[in-house]
């Protein structure tokens, strides 16, 4: 259970489900790549204007004992509710890339695709992605399917977070 902040904008409503500190693990696989266990933590925050703040840092875990292995994905963004239930997520990578994604809000739940990727002249080839975000017994779970290297839009990673924050 969370508390609605009441300084919250009311644009801002149909996503506050999200603000807060999460932390979990998933897994994450590719036909490029081996598959593994990662562990991540999510920070959305709010400063009273019309966006929410996203941060999230993850790491690969050790298959057998759950320790850090090395850090992986990290990734810091904008959510921007639109008018009529609809969402752009802005997403920056250190890996030289940027996603804008699009999408519907219904309630606890958010699906979005991409609507534009750019890349640096150094990063990987990457195409295509959707995400879909969603609050399941107070937790925050959520699944991607990438179209990248060569491989056609398929599952990528999944994570379950709980709120910590």
């Amino acid at each position: 259970m969370f508390n609605l902040d009441q300084d919250i904008p009311e644009p801002l409503r149909p996503l506050a489900w999200l603000i807060g500190r999460w932390e979990g693990a998933g897994v994450v696989g590719y036909p490029t790549i081996e598959s593994a266990h990662f562990g991540q933590e999510v920070e959305v925050t709010h400063d009273g204007r019309g966006f929410l703040k996203w941060e999230s840092r993850a790491w690969i875990l050790d298959s057998e004992n759950g320790a850090k292995v090395r850090p992986a994905a990290v990734e810091s963004g904008f959510w921007r509710p639109l008018e009529n239930g609809e969402v752009e997520l802005l997403l920056a990578h250190p890996t030289g890339i940027l996603e804008l994604y699009y999408g519907r809000i219904e309630p606890a739940k958010i699906q979005l695709k991409t609507d534009g990727v750019l890349r640096a002249p150094g990063a990987k080839e990457y195409n295509a992605a959707t995400r879909m975000y969603g609050l399941v017994e107070s937790q925050l779970m959520w699944v991607m399917d990438m179209a990248a290297v060569g491989q056609e839009l398929q599952s990528h990673v999944s994570a379950t977070l709980k709120r910590v924050e």
